[in-house]
């Protein structure tokens, strides 16, 4: 199997696209993606795309992520991590845990988020972290987010540290979790560490870290995981056979050409078998299966 997903733990101090060189050297392979960018100090899930399933990166957008992050209490700095430059320090000595808790809590649900000026978001074709770097005035604007939930795991107020897990949508970043929190507070607080637990179908216990898929003799065999159990939120279709060569040509077929025998919870999204074969991903409009991504 040369075609699927590799659950890479990444190591601190990577960034997301090292990581894509790295395996394109070791797997001698060239087309190669990872879905859902870590910050190079963020350890974890990353999913990566293997040949052909490079083409289905983009319905893994929905997928839910969970965090185990830590944070230091009385530091604000410019990128909401402790890599960046500290704007301001202040005392915690009067925070108590029934307001960190009552902070935590009040972080839930539906939440408008504004991402970190030192992120990947695009300003006007431009990188908001180098327009940061040149420093650039602009604004990014707030967006929702879903904060699925969230739980401390360790409270020390004597050091100002916490840590928390979190589950969230897509888009959330977990630097400003740790800088809004603070901000309530009233003492600022930035992220020490960040390592993703899961991302959708992946989860950190099923990972490969670097150096076993590096010792691994035939990692295409042994860690490829196949697309289309990956894709959980997509339902599933079944050609009838004689519509299976019009599919992989890109026509559409009519209600009597196949089934649906899971529903989909993704814009109407399905996988699409013929004779067991996974063939690509399709959606149903008007009552026909309407090719996207033609896999197989």
């Amino acid at each position: 199997m040369t075609d699927g997903i590799i659950n890479v733990n990444k190591p601190a101090g990577w960034t997301s696209q090292d990581v894509c060189s790295k395996l394109r050297h070791v797997l001698h392979i060239r087309k190669i993606g990872h879905t859902g960018t870590l910050d190079p100090m963020a350890t974890g899930v990353l999913p990566v795309c293997v040949g052909k399933a490079t083409r289905i990166i983009e319905y893994y957008d929905r997928d839910s992520k969970s965090y185990h992050a830590s944070m230091r209490l009385g530091i604000t700095t410019d990128t909401l991590d402790i890599t960046g430059e500290v704007l301001e320090t202040a005392g915690y000595s009067n925070i108590d845990e029934k307001a960190v808790r009552e902070a935590f809590k009040a972080y839930t649900g539906h939440v408008m988020q504004i991402p970190p000026k030192y992120s990947a978001l695009k300003i006007d074709g431009k990188r908001a972290y180098d327009l940061a770097r040149e420093g650039k005035d602009f604004e990014i604007k707030a967006r929702e987010i879903i904060i699925y939930d969230n739980s401390i795991t360790r409270i020390d107020l004597e050091a100002g540290e916490i840590e928390f897990n979190v589950t969230c949508s897509k888009g959330t970043y977990i630097r400003t979790i740790c800088d809004d929190i603070g901000r309530a507070l009233g003492c600022g607080a930035t992220m020490t560490a960040l390592t993703r637990t899961a991302s959708g179908y992946f989860r950190l216990e099923d990972s490969y870290t670097i150096e076993e898929i590096i010792n691994e003799t035939d990692p295409l065999n042994t860690m490829l995981v196949p697309a289309d159990i990956t894709l959980e939120k997509l339902g599933k279709a079944l050609l009838n056979d004689n519509r299976i060569t019009a599919f992989m040509n890109g026509n559409s077929s009519w209600s009597t050409g196949f089934r649906i025998t899971e529903p989909s919870e993704f814009d109407n999204l399905y996988r699409v078998y013929g004779k067991d074969v996974f063939l690509g991903v399709a959606a149903v409009e008007n009552g026909s299966l309407v090719p996207q991504k033609v896999i197989k």
